[in-house]
């Protein structure tokens, strides 16, 4: 019987860039959304924050292999959400002096540190963006409330324009001191719209064809390579399963879009599944939708997401294993459903993954990785929500906020704190959200 410590404590070191994580974890992208943001000034936004700094400084102190940030937008008025971090060559920031400072904090403890990078397309709220710019004029239904603009399909221009712009993002994270970049290939966003049929009904170079629908990727990391000039720059992937929906991306074009990027010389695919336009459910999975409320109580695509509940432990372990023989080098991170040592390191030695991907289970613990390294603990805590998905991506994006700002975590293993929290929530959210937040 394998140490799940010893496994876990292992080094991973990357094929392409030669970079070595110190362990098997990798704190997944979640939307911080502690970024400045200003209504009516553009010009205003995505700057990073003293809070966003704190809390990446907290999850350095965690033992962590690999921080991935949360999705850094590339254009300044296509947003996932209100407060994203932006990197955008059109505003006047100084970009290399905030993002050092992001890096710094990430990295002080001996982390890698990775900054994922997105496009929303035609996932954007009507309130953000009226004029979404998409593969192909194919809206975004209204989700949860939430109001879709029809968007105008690309030009060849505007996507030369967007791969650009990626290749921007990735040299100033470069110059900043970040180890890599991840580019976003999941949960309906722009470059996962590629990809899809359903949303991709483009026939020129572009569309059609699978590895047409991929071109823009594949530019993009040719961009990146070229832009930043260095070997030793970690590209990696957010990539979906699949889609999950009518037309979607199939696990079976995943896995070709997987090979694809390995040969484009990716360092590691992390997988993840779904979108928000989310219509059907295989039989093994429950998909529900949830919310996040904002201090403004507005809403945006980010705050209604899909949830895929599987019966096993690592809620994509079936497609990383039916990956696995189609990849000779890139490695496989596997995030989401992970609760336990053993079941991480279970995950890690049936060979479906390389790495364990945690998300919110550090936004209630910061120092878990550090724990389970140390043998203090051998799974993430529990709380005592009600069988809602939903509540439990709510308390993770408070927590947060509460790391970012200096303030004790919520315990939400805590049953008054738990009422107390569902109740602040249903007095502060809209009441339509609020039935369907907690019926």
């Amino acid at each position: 019987m394998f140490d799940p410590v010893e496994l876990l404590s292992q080094p991973v070191t990357f094929p392409f860039s030669g970079r070595t994580a110190k362990n098997r974890f990798l704190k997944s992208a979640m939307s911080e959304r502690l970024a400045t943001f200003s209504t009516f000034d553009p010009y205003g936004r995505g700057q990073p924050t003293e809070e966003l700094v704190r809390l990446y400084e907290t999850w350095a102190k965690g033992d962590i292999g690999i921080i991935v940030t949360g999705n850094i937008q590339i254009k300044k008025d296509h947003l996932e959400a209100t407060g994203n971090t932006i990197i955008d060559r059109d505003l006047p920031s100084n970009y290399l002096q905030e993002w050092a400072e992001v890096a710094r904090a990430a990295k002080s403890q001996g982390s890698l540190v990775i900054g994922q990078v997105n496009h929303p397309g035609r996932q954007v709220s009507i309130n953000i963006q009226p004029y979404p710019e998409a593969p192909s004029d194919v809206e975004q239904p209204s989700t949860g409330g939430v109001l879709f603009g029809r968007p105008t399909p690309l030009t060849k221009e505007g996507i030369k324009d967007i791969v650009h712009r990626f290749a921007y993002a990735a040299s100033v994270l470069h110059s900043a001191g970040f180890d890599g970049i991840q580019l976003h290939v999941a949960h309906g966003y722009l470059l996962s719209q590629f990809l899809a049929r359903r949303t991709n009904t483009r026939n020129d170079e572009y569309g059609g064809s699978l590895v047409n629908r991929a071109q823009i990727l594949l530019e993009i990391i040719a961009a990146i390579r070229q832009e930043v000039q260095s070997p030793s720059f970690i590209i990696s992937v957010k990539l979906n399963s699949q889609d999950f929906i009518p037309e979607g991306l199939s696990a079976e074009e995943s896995i070709m879009v997987a090979t694809l990027l390995e040969s484009a010389g990716v360092d590691f695919i992390e997988v993840s599944g779904g979108a928000y336009e989310q219509t059907t459910r295989s039989p093994r999975d429950k998909v529900m939708l949830f919310f996040i409320p904002r201090s403004n109580l507005e809403l945006t695509p980010s705050d209604c997401k899909p949830y895929t509940v599987e019966t096993r432990e690592g809620y994509f372990l079936d497609y990383a294993e039916l990956l696995r023989p189609h990849l000779n080098l890139s490695k496989i991170v596997v995030t989401g459903g992970f609760q336990t040592a053993q079941g991480m390191a279970d995950a890690v030695s049936q060979g479906a993954a390389d790495m364990i991907g945690l998300a919110r289970p550090l936004t209630a613990e910061p120092f878990l990785v550090r724990d389970i390294l140390r043998g203090e603990k051998k799974k993430a805590k529990g709380d005592k929500f009600p069988e809602s998905p939903m509540l439990r991506f709510v308390a993770s994006e408070a927590q947060i906020a509460e790391i970012g700002n200096g303030q004790d975590i919520s315990n939400f293993d805590n049953q008054f704190h738990v009422a107390r929290f569902i109740a602040k929530m249903q007095k502060e959210i809209p009441a339509a959200i609020s039935e369907a937040l907690f019926s």
